[in-house]
């Protein structure tokens, strides 16, 4: 049995005894310290009731945790809205809708069918900060319960927001709703037998497009590995080949991330998800701004001609932005930090490498099906066969590959012989240690996990042959210092 308690919320496999798996214990332990904080977040007077959104992928224990997690806010005399089987971006956006005080996502996002967890967010919609998650561990580890008398019980309401939140993607003014329907796509979407089933089709539907659905039902029990890598969606491969579609559509169990095949059958790689929605927004901009004598940044207003992605994340990103006069920013590894940079440099877009986009324009959490209308309008635009829309990016490989370590001292020791190795490059010690080496335009990224002895080593170069050669580089004078 696993559980991981972090800033972000509490994760782990159902089961087991408390402390060592996720008990109910446990999920209604964290839940209370959720709601103990909530003064702390959002201060209200005495007398006025929180309400808290709850929703949830359809994982198998997705029924169970959320009556515990229902319960629990109920009998902190805290007014719950109970949105049901719904997307993550959906849950983040019906806080808003709402007018609620914050919410509680229940999904392990791409993680087996044994694992669920509980994901918060402030009043925004938006996950925690740092220190908001520190002060619900340190609630949570005093195990210690103080609840609501029979009048002050909170009260549930239940409404759907999937619509509400279609409509919202839709009227975005960078959504060219006409030009896809006329495009008269035909794709292939794998839903992993979760909410991606219910969401994903009606967009597609108000879209115009033509959509043959796998794994749609929302059973929970997910077809296969539901992480959206190549390795997980040979099924979707080959029915995109053998349906003659324009593209295959993946999405995770919390359709967050977003994974594209292409008319082929080939991967398009996930890393370039968040670069081709990047890519059609900062080239629609420069369109205008050159066709009506403006400015970039008058045509992106009220947002910046920037784009942010963590540290992990493709340099492709920053090749496209920086193409059409944008500027690039890179966070640590992390959806809050990737936010957090955002909105600080009022960025037109971001995300991360792993088929997570964040359009601001929307909501600043990451959405697939924010992703999918952008893509397919840029797509319907340029008349174009993904494969060969793929084609017009910089061409990048990554390598991803670790360090296992029996002590846990080494790690700071081998991140800090890798800055002095590397001194005449540019290193990054933001989150653990980046080395840049822009004349070959390669990368590589080091950082420590964080629930394991574990070093996590991502490199990226122009040649698959070459990001693995300098990760083995980088794992050779690792060696030395485990070595002595």
């Amino acid at each position: 049995m696993s559980l991981i308690k972090s800033i972000s919320g509490i994760r782990g496999t159902i089961g087991g005894k408390p402390g060592e798996g996720l008990s109910p214990v446990d999920i209604v332990g964290f839940t209370y310290a959720y709601c103990a904080t909530l003064p702390q977040r959002k201060p209200k007077p005495e007398g006025e009731r929180y309400k808290i959104v709850v929703g949830r992928d359809a994982r198998l224990s997705g029924p169970m945790v959320e009556s515990l997690v229902t319960g629990t806010l109920v009998a902190c005399g805290i007014d719950v809205v109970k949105i049901g089987l719904a997307s993550t971006p959906t849950t983040e956006m019906a806080v808003v809708f709402a007018g609620a005080d914050g919410g509680i996502i229940l999904t392990a996002s791409h993680n087996p069918r044994q694992w669920n967890a509980l994901k918060l967010l402030n009043d925004k919609g938006e996950f925690l900060t740092a220190e908001e998650g520190q002060a619900i561990l340190e609630v949570a580890a005093k195990g210690e319960f103080d609840f609501a008398g029979v009048d002050e019980l909170g009260h549930v309401t239940e409404h759907d927001y999937t619509d509400e939140h279609l409509d919202a993607v839709l009227a975005l003014p960078d959504v060219d709703v006409e030009a896809i329907a006329t495009a008269g796509f035909k794709v292939v979407l794998d839903s992993i037998n979760s909410v991606g089933g219910i969401i994903m089709p009606k967009l597609l539907e108000r879209l115009g497009v033509d959509c043959l659905c796998l794994n749609r039902e929302p059973t929970g029990d997910f077809a296969h590995n539901p992480e959206p890598l190549p390795a997980n969606l040979v099924d979707l491969s080959a029915e995109v080949v053998l349906a003659k579609a324009d593209l295959g559509i993946s999405v995770d169990p919390d359709v967050d991330r977003l994974a594209f095949i292409c008319e082929d059958g080939e991967p398009f790689g996930e890393e370039y998800t968040l670069v081709s929605v990047a890519s059609y927004l900062f080239e629609r901009a420069a369109r205008i701004a050159e066709a009506e004598s403006l400015s970039l940044e008058e045509v992106t207003y009220p947002y910046s001609p920037v784009s942010c992605s963590n540290l992990s994340s493709s340099r492709a990103l920053r090749d496209v932005t920086e193409s059409f006069g944008g500027t690039y920013k890179a966070s640590a590894v992390g959806e809050v930090n990737v936010t957090t940079l955002m909105r600080s440099s009022n960025a037109l877009i971001g995300g991360e490498g792993n088929g997570g986009v964040i359009f601001p324009a929307l909501h600043y959490g990451r959405d697939a099906m924010a992703g999918v209308a952008l893509f397919l309008s840029n797509l319907a635009r340029k008349k174009m066969k993904v494969s060969e829309l793929k084609k017009t990016y910089p061409e990048y490989h990554m390598a991803k590959n670790r360090i296992e370590l029996s002590d846990k001292s080494l790690i700071d020791k081998i991140l800090n012989k890798l800055e002095e190795v590397y001194a005449s490059e540019d290193v990054n010690r933001e989150d653990g240690v980046k080395i840049s080496f822009e004349a070959e335009r390669k990368w590589v990224h080091l950082r420590r996990s964080n629930t394991e002895p574990i070093i996590r080593i991502y490199s990226e170069a122009p040649t698959a042959e070459a990001a693995e050669a300098l990760a083995e580089e980088v794992i050779r004078i690792a060696g030395t210092v485990i070595n002595g």
